[in-house]
């Protein structure tokens, strides 16, 4: 493993005042091939050894950075082998290990803040007091930590009042999401399965709903509760890889605008409508609300403040055998961010309103 690469990194790191370092499998693997191994079948403990590794080695290249920070983190990228998984392909026998996980992002719950250190003043003895948090979705814990109780501490030993100093207290960000296997690969006749990640720090607001990504982390089971034999299971992400998140408009693109707007510049909305679905024949009306339904629309604020939302729903009711789930289907290959909601059955049909709540997060 090349030393001077990673010497870089970490000078890259420092410089962009950022806390986690990025290691290719592959030099793992040149350098110590049972390393490598050790990595991706026993991660929750070499975690912590490379945490700390990281952390000398910021401390030998800047001592006040170091010091700045308690704790430095890692992340990986290469290949994975049989550790590449998908939602369905994801079981019991990965527990512990450190795997890729790729899909699409469905549900992306809000931003939360995580009590990691508080610190208290106590008015009656001037003293400072502080309180460390186990938290049991944390990489650093060992698996029997999820038993652990939260208590925030309100007095001292002697029963003083104490003041929670929230300047001084440290928080974390964390954030939960669920990956979901690409619908034209689940097998026919069966709905497209999910997997609850957790991400925390750098990696919160990364990624949103429609970006198909790769996930590596850490496949742990939580305690359930007590008196049941079902384990709870996430991931916890230490990197998040974009597959198509980069999206974007050429220079070629607005060019072919602009020159189809002057040679159609009359009924420029009805060949557009004409290119919505050709394979389908008629049903205009529908073809029209679907082009409205991906272009979008402007939003507008009237006199009195209240505003009126430019994008539009679309709901397509009727007899089974005309077109409702080739629309869909056309729709899924147009839109570059769509994520399906339904089975891939014969006619991809069963979109069913629905409400998850996020075990953790309880939101």
């Amino acid at each position: 493993m090349s030393t001077n690469v990673y010497y870089k990194k970490m000078n890259r790191m420092i410089r962009e005042n950022e806390r986690r370092l990025l290691i290719d499998l592959d030099d793992v693997r040149k350098y110590n091939i049972y390393n490598s191994k050790q990595l991706l079948t026993n991660f929750m403990q070499e975690e912590v050894s490379l945490k700390l590794a990281i952390k000398e080695c910021v401390k030998n290249i800047d001592a006040t950075y170091a010091n700045k920070y308690n704790e430095f983190f890692v992340g990986f990228y290469g290949a994975f082998g049989a550790n590449h998984v998908t939602p369905r392909t994801l079981n019991c026998k990965f527990l512990g290990r450190l795997v890729c996980l790729e899909g699409f992002v469905t549900l992306r719950s809000e931003m939360k803040s995580v009590l990691v250190k508080s610190v208290h003043y106590c008015p009656t003895t001037k003293k400072m007091h502080e309180h460390i948090y186990t938290d049991p979705l944390s990489n650093s814990n060992s698996f029997d930590s999820a038993s652990s109780e939260f208590t925030y501490p309100i007095n001292d030993n002697e029963g003083n009042r104490l003041e929670t100093e929230f300047g001084l207290s440290v928080f974390k960000d964390r954030q939960t999401l669920v990956i979901q296997e690409s619908t034209e690969k689940s097998p026919p006749g069966q709905f497209a399965r999910t997997v609850e990640v957790i991400v925390e720090h750098d990696l919160v607001d990364v990624c949103r709903p429609g970006y198909k990504i790769m996930i590596i982390g850490n496949y742990r089971p939580f305690l359930p509760p007590s008196g049941s034999i079902f384990f709870k299971t996430l991931i916890i992400a230490n990197t998040i890889i974009m597959k198509n998140a980069n999206f974007t408009v050429e220079r070629s693109d607005i060019t072919k605008c602009r020159n189809l707007l002057n040679i159609e510049k009359n009924n420029i909305f009805d060949l557009l409508v004409n290119s919505v679905a050709p394979s389908i024949h008629g049903n205009i009306q529908i073809k029209r609300a679907i082009l409205c339904l991906l272009l979008g629309g402007v939003e507008t604020t009237l006199p009195n403040n209240s505003r009126i939302r430019g994008d539009i729903h679309v709901l397509l009711i009727g007899d089974p055998s005309i077109a409702k789930s080739q629309f869909l289907r056309w729709v899924l290959n147009a839109a570059p961010y769509a994520v399906s909601t339904t089975g891939r059955g014969s006619t991809g049909v069963g979109l069913t309103f629905f409400l998850l709540l996020f075990t953790y997060t309880k939101s």
